[in-house]
């Protein structure tokens, strides 16, 4: 069983440095960005969404643990009186596959629900086929589909 924690300053500096970096790969992968812009950009869209960290209003940092163990972290934010959006949920190198997800994605709509949310969204690149398999058997619907193609 997991729990859900409200990260603490340090745990955000930590999860900052490794977010930004991997938010601006994910782009790159998803052929969005360039490489040399990417960090910049990715850095920038951090510092919009939480201007004052962990502690931005309406948004919600947690850090997922196994017991004492941190296996992850999720971020919820509130939208509207009724709409949350889940900007990001990562497992650890380590302790993926093991379920943490799923524990998690339980655990924040709960979460949720104290807010008075009716409804949760979330964005997931197309290329994460394993993050889209859980989100579909827990319930997510697509609700529009960006395409494109090299030529």
């Amino acid at each position: 069983m997991i729990r859900l924690d409200e990260m603490n300053a340090s745990e955000y500096k930590r999860y900052l440095s490794y977010a930004v970096k991997n938010y601006a790969d994910e782009h790159v992968k998803a052929g969005n960005w360039k490489q040399e812009e990417a960090m910049n950009k990715a850095a920038k869209q951090f510092e919009k969404l939480l201007p004052d960290g962990e502690k931005t209003e309406n948004h919600k940092l947690f850090t997922i643990r196994d017991h004492n163990q941190e296996v992850g972290m999720i971020w919820l934010a509130k939208q509207t009186d009724e709409r949350g959006f889940i900007y990001d949920i990562n497992i650890w190198e380590g302790y993926q596959g093991r379920g943490y997800g799923k524990q998690a994605m339980k655990e924040i709509e709960e979460v949720a629900k104290e807010l008075g949310l009716k409804k949760i969204g979330l964005h997931v690149f197309g290329n994460n086929k394993i993050a889209r398999g859980l989100y579909e058997k827990l319930g997510y619907l697509e609700s529009s589909v960006k395409m494109e193609k090299e030529i």
